[in-house]
C-alpha cells in the first residue's frame, strides 16, 4: 500500500520548494524581510492544504481558509515584485503561475464543497429561488 498525497497538496509542497529556491536568490535585505514573509505564507498554505485533506470533519472550513491564504500569498508576491526582490520578471511570473494554478484547484474544491448556484443541490443546499420564475400572465402583463 502506497501513501499518495492529492494533487493540491503536492502543488502546495512544490510551491514551497520553488519559493524557497527563489528567496535564496533575493538580495540580502529582501531575503530577510519580504522573503521571510513569502516563506511563512507558503508554509501556511501547505499546512492548510494538508489539513483540509486530512480533517474530513472540518474540511469545508479548512478549504475556505486555504483559498484566503493563497490570495494572501499572491499579494505578498506582488509586493516582492514591486520591491524588485525577485531575480527577474521571469522568476516572478513563474511563481505567480504556480500560485494561480494552486488557487484554481482550491477554488474548485471550495465550489465542490459549497455549491452556490441557483437551486444548488447538495446535502445541505436549499432552493434559492422559486422553481417557476413567472407565469405567462405575469410575463405579458395581462390581467384576468
Amino acid at each position: 500500500m502506497t501513501f499518495q498525497l492529492p494533487p493540491i497538496v503536492k502543488a502546495a509542497e512544490q510551491l514551497c520548494v520553488e519559493i524557497e529556491d527563489a528567496v535564496r536568490r533575493f538580495v540580502r535585505y529582501h531575503r530577510y524581510v519580504i522573503g521571510t514573509d513569502l516563506r511563512k505564507q507558503a508554509m501556511h498554505v501547505y499546512g492548510l492544504a494538508e489539513r483540509a485533506w486530512r480533517d474530513q470533519a472540518q474540511q469545508a472550513r479548512w478549504v475556505v481558509d486555504l483559498v484566503w491564504a493563497i490570495d494572501e500569498l499572491q499579494r505578498y508576491l506582488q509586493v516582492a515584485k514591486l520591491l524588485k526582490a525577485t531575480a527577474n520578471f521571469r522568476q516572478f511570473e513563474y511563481l505567480l503561475r504556480l500560485i494561480e494554478a494552486l488557487g484554481k484547484q482550491a477554488g474548485g474544491w471550495r465550489k465542490k464543497l459549497h455549491p452556490n448556484g441557483q437551486n444548488a443541490r447538495g446535502s445541505d443546499a436549499f432552493a434559492q429561488r422559486a422553481e417557476t420564475l413567472s407565469t405567462r400572465v405575469a410575463s405579458t402583463g395581462a390581467t384576468s
